[in-house]
């Protein structure tokens, strides 16, 4: 299907993740937008936990060898093929011979390419997903390297070509993100003040961000006693804050447990937010009741379906 010419900053092979291993020390991996990932899928005809490329940054480079339909969804990393501009959030057919590549980050952080058929590795404890830490899923448990051989599954109608997300269902990736979170589970450790200083001030995403979580630079959010607890398992989306006062966001790479006060979770339709920032990028905080995140979360699942079903 493809040949790897240059592999970028760090191209891996994700699907919707590894579930049920945690307790075994193993991170669920996934993609780090799954919005992203569900509608390339969707775009490509393909069930929405087929196996896609997780694209970061810049300098992807890859041969087609066999003609298929691809779409291209996440932050704006300048796909061309041929030297031409791909449209994105839109299924268009490759053709033997082209040559597809990203030249550079304009929004986001990383792109999702789906082709019609599922990007076709062996199973790893139910997942395709590549987990770098473990070292299993993927390729080897590794990132794509030059001269590796892409090959997809079997491919759907060729009438795929020209499906189009509506405008109003495409993020917009920002250099500054709003993210609504549910208090807790430890928030009773943190000072009045501590918790208004959170809900209230500017972070900016420090380089130490990546698929395993996202460190925040800001204003010291205060502790009752101390940051210790005794250690317990890490959410998707959990806000662990240390004894500096300074927030981390977990996220699909994340290790297993953690002996930090956690002061609150990203709501679940909020997460794929996260998987778009980088470095200097600025976040803030509010407070969402749980039942208004389980209807965000509803809505959004609806919308998957409907899609699923009529694209």
């Amino acid at each position: 299907m493809f040949e790897v010419l240059k592999p970028g900053l760090l191209t891996t092979i994700q699907d919707l993740g590894r579930f049920g291993y945690q307790k075994y020390g193993l991170a669920v991996s996934g993609p780090a937008d799954g919005y992203a990932h569900r509608m390339a899928n969707i775009l490509a005809g393909n069930d929405e936990h087929a196996a896609v490329l997780e694209v970061t940054l810049m300098g992807l480079k890859l041969e087609v060898k066999k003609s298929a339909v691809i779409a291209i969804t996440g932050g704006d990393l300048g796909p061309t093929i041929n030297g031409l501009e791909v449209p994105m959030w839109t299924s268009v057919r490759v053709n033997e011979g082209d040559i597809l590549q990203f030249t550079g980050a304009r929004s986001g952080c990383r792109s999702y390419v789906a082709v019609s058929g599922g990007i076709d590795v062996p199973e790893v404890l139910g997942s395709r997903a590549t987990d770098l830490v473990g070292k299993i899923g993927g390729i080897n448990g590794r990132a794509l390297q030059k001269g590796d051989i892409l090959r997809a599954g079997p491919r759907a109608d060729a009438r795929l070509k020209g499906r189009r997300l509506p405008w109003y269902f495409i993020p917009e990736y920002k250099s500054h993100v709003h993210i609504r979170v549910i208090l807790g589970p430890q928030d009773q450790h943190f000072t009045k003040s501590g918790m208004e200083t959170f809900l209230s001030s500017t972070y900016t995403v420090t380089k130490e961000v990546d698929r395993m979580g996202c460190r925040l630079e800001g204003p010291p959010i205060e502790h009752v006693e101390g940051a210790d607890i005794i250690s317990e398992g890490i959410f998707y989306g959990a806000i662990q804050v240390p004894k500096n006062g300074q927030p981390i966001i977990f996220l699909v790479g994340r290790q297993s447990v953690g002996g930090y006060t956690k002061i609150g979770g990203v709501i679940a339709v909020d997460l794929s937010k996260l998987g778009q920032v980088k470095p200097g990028d600025t976040v803030t905080f509010s407070e969402i009741p749980i039942e208004e995140a389980q209807e965000e979360l509803k809505k959004q699942e609806r919308l998957f379906r409907i899609l699923q079903a009529t694209c």
